[in-house]
């Protein structure tokens, strides 16, 4: 409904702009070239007067056609402007990047040129870790659960519990 009546009313505005341009047309048009009276004007002086027509429209076809021949030359370098930008972007790839491996030092080096005295080096300020330590962990004594509930049952396996957390405890 809305689209429907901004469409009628630009197709409005329109249609008065074409009339204003006629007016405007005509107007200059009664400016510049006022009717001419041939009834009362001699043969002579009528061929005069088609001579310097001719000669009016001979210059006003050169004007249009030097501004015409001007407008296609513009035309077409623009067009080739555009073939050689889209031409650019389809050629022009980005390389993909390698990874470079670097040193402090070298890194260092190029920044700071001879000034660079000190040497870096990272991995002395690492932890150790020790892995004989970690494999310990992870491995826990995997027996047979079956012995392990027969020691334990009864009043025996009670007291080696008891025992064995007073004896943690001392």
């Amino acid at each position: 409904m809305l689209k429907s009546l901004m469409v009628a009313k630009a197709k409005d505005e329109l249609e008065q702009e074409m009339l204003e341009k006629e007016e405007q047309k005509a107007k200059y048009l009664e400016e510049k070239a006022p009717p001419i009276q041939t009834s009362c004007m001699a043969l002579a002086e009528l061929q005069k007067l088609c001579e310097e027509l001719h000669a009016k429209i001979d210059m006003v076809d050169e004007e249009r056609y030097d501004i015409e021949a001007k407008v296609l030359h513009n035309t077409r370098e623009i067009k080739d402007l555009n073939i050689k930008v889209l031409d650019l972007r389809g050629k022009f790839k980005r390389p993909n990047l390698r990874r470079v491996r670097v040193s402090a030092d070298a890194i260092l080096r190029s920044l700071l040129g001879s000034k660079h005295k000190v040497s870096l080096d990272l991995r002395a300020n690492l932890k150790s870790v020790k892995k004989e330590d970690t494999e310990k962990e992870k491995t826990v004594e995997v027996s047979d659960w079956r012995k392990n509930v027969e020691a334990m049952s009864g009043m025996e396996g009670r007291k080696k519990m008891f025992d064995a957390a007073k004896g943690a405890n001392q």
